[in-house]
C-alpha cells in the first residue's frame, strides 16, 4: 500500500514537471515572455528549479520493480557510477554549472535577447534544466540514486544556489531604473514596467525559497539528529572496558589450587 502510494506520488511529480515545462515554453506563456518581465521570471523559475526538482523526485530510473540481474539497466549503471559518495569533485561541478547558468540567464542583455527572440528559450532549457537536474541529484534522494554528499554539504549547496538567485532578484528589484531594456517601454494591458519588474523580483524570491529552504532545514535537522561525537563514543567504550576490568579482576595465583585442597 505504501509503496504504491509512493509510486503514484512520483508519477505525479514527473507529470507536473513535464506539463509545467511545456506550459512555459509553448504559447500563450511562451509568447507572453516578450511582453512581461514577470512571465519571463516564471519561465526562468520553472526551467531552473521547479521542473528539475520535480523531474528528479519522480524520475523512473527503473521501469520495473526489481533491478536488472545483469546490472545493465540505466539505474544500475547510474548507481555504480555514483557509488563513491565522498570522493571526486562532481557534486561541486554540478553546483558550479547551476550557478553559472543561473547567472547567465538573468543578465540584462541575455534577458533582452530572450524577450525579442522567444525561441532562445530552447537554449535556456538545454542549459538550465540539465544543470538543475544535476544539482538536485546531489540534494535529494531519487531512488535508487542517493546524494553523494553529506547533510551539511547538501544544506550548503542548497543555500548557495538559493542565495545566487536571491542576489540577482535583489539587484533587479531594488534597481532605480528599468533593469531590462526590452520591457522598459511596454505599453498596453498589464502592470507598468516598474511594477512588472517588482513582480518578477518577488517571483525569484519566492520560488527559490519554496524549493531550497526545505532542503536546508531537512539536511541540517537530519544531520543533527543522526550525528554523534566520536570522541564521546570512544570515551564511553573505554570507560566501560575499564569498569569491567575493575568488577571482575583475575583471581590471585594459586587460589583455585588452595580451594581444591580444602
Amino acid at each position: 500500500m505504501v509503496r504504491s502510494r509512493i509510486s503514484r506520488i512520483r508519477v505525479a511529480f514527473l507529470a507536473v514537471a513535464l506539463v509545467s515545462t511545456l506550459l512555459v515554453l509553448l504559447p500563450p506563456v511562451g509568447t507572453a515572455v516578450a511582453r512581461h518581465a514577470w512571465v519571463e521570471a516564471v519561465q526562468y523559475a520553472v526551467l531552473a528549479m521547479v521542473g528539475p526538482v520535480l523531474l528528479v523526485l519522480g524520475a523512473p530510473w527503473r521501469l520495473r520493480g526489481q533491478s536488472d540481474p545483469a546490472g545493465t539497466s540505466l539505474a544500475d549503471r547510474l548507481v555504480r557510477s555514483r557509488s563513491r559518495r565522498e570522493r571526486g569533485l562532481a557534486p561541486w561541478g554540478f553546483l558550479l554549472a547551476f550557478v553559472v547558468a543561473a547567472i547567465v540567464w538573468r543578465l540584462p542583455p541575455v534577458v533582452d535577447a530572450l524577450a525579442r527572440h522567444p525561441v532562445l528559450a530552447l537554449a535556456e532549457l538545454a542549459t538550465l534544466f540539465p544543470a538543475g537536474c544535476g544539482l538536485w541529484l546531489e540534494l535529494v534522494t531519487s531512488p535508487p540514486l542517493l546524494p553523494r554528499i553529506s547533510g551539511p554539504q547538501r544544506a550548503l549547496f542548497a543555500a548557495l544556489a538559493m542565495w545566487t538567485i536571491w542576489v540577482l532578484a535583489y539587484i533587479m528589484g531594488f534597481s532605480g531604473a528599468g533593469w531590462f531594456a526590452a520591457y522598459a517601454h511596454q505599453t498596453g494591458s498589464g502592470p507598468s514596467p516598474a511594477a512588472d519588474q517588482q513582480i518578477a523580483a518577488g517571483i525569484l524570491w519566492a520560488v527559490p525559497a519554496l524549493c531550497f529552504t526545505p532542503v536546508v532545514f531537512a539536511s541540517m535537522l537530519g544531520w543533527l539528529s543522526d550525528s554523534a561525537d566520536p570522541d564521546e563514543e570512544l570515551r564511553s567504550v573505554t570507560a566501560t572496558a575499564h569498569d569491567a576490568d575493575r568488577v571482575t579482576p583475575p583471581p590471585p595465583r594459586g587460589w583455585r589450587a588452595r580451594s581444591a585442597r580444602r
